[in-house]
């Protein structure tokens, strides 16, 4: 009975979830860190949109399970995969070469968050993708559907191209 008030008061601050989810959700390399624990909602969907496998397929070779950091753009959670070629003191919040960054972003604040990048960068148009769907014209392809704003990048490999981060998000669209 008092395991299950203290698993209780836990689960009450927010303790054990984050971090059961955690270690179901991300795979934290001994090279790549995280800082800081993310909301637990977010934690569950932005590493779950992509699998490792895509997040390889895109890259062009085997990549780590992905690793929660802060989005650099959207002020949410991006979880990032590394490929071999990555540093080894890469931190997951920060953009690095031989990564795949995948930033989900759901509810009211998802539209907002699409339309500000769009303003920031040379978007290009991709029809056929989600409800609305551009490449930035340099790094990232970015999805809406719904009131759920999905961005993948696919960063540092020769022979990358939108095409690679396009599929990535054709991809991720089932689990959204």
């Amino acid at each position: 009975m008092k395991r299950l008030a203290i698993i209780g008061t836990l689960i009450a601050l927010g303790m054990l979830l984050p971090a059961q989810l955690a270690g179901a959700s991300s795979h934290k390399s001994k090279h790549h860190k995280t800082k800081s624990k993310p909301k637990t909602t977010a934690l569950a969907t932005s590493c779950t949109v992509v699998t490792k496998a895509q997040a390889g397929a895109a890259l062009g070779q085997t990549v780590t399970a992905g690793t929660l950091g802060h989005a650099t753009v959207e002020g949410g959670l991006a979880c990032v995969f590394y490929g071999p070629n990555a540093p080894s003191t890469a931190d997951a919040d920060v953009p690095v070469p031989d990564s795949v960054r995948v930033v989900l972003v759901t509810g009211s604040d998802a539209l907002k968050w699409f339309n500000d990048y769009k303003g920031k960068v040379q978007a290009q148009s991709i029809p056929g993708l989600g409800t609305q769907a551009y490449y930035d014209g340099d790094a990232s392809v970015s999805v809406l559907v719904g009131s759920e704003y999905l961005r993948v990048a696919v960063i540092g490999q020769t022979g990358v191209s939108e095409a690679s981060e396009e599929q990535l998000a054709r991809d991720a669209l089932p689990r959204m």
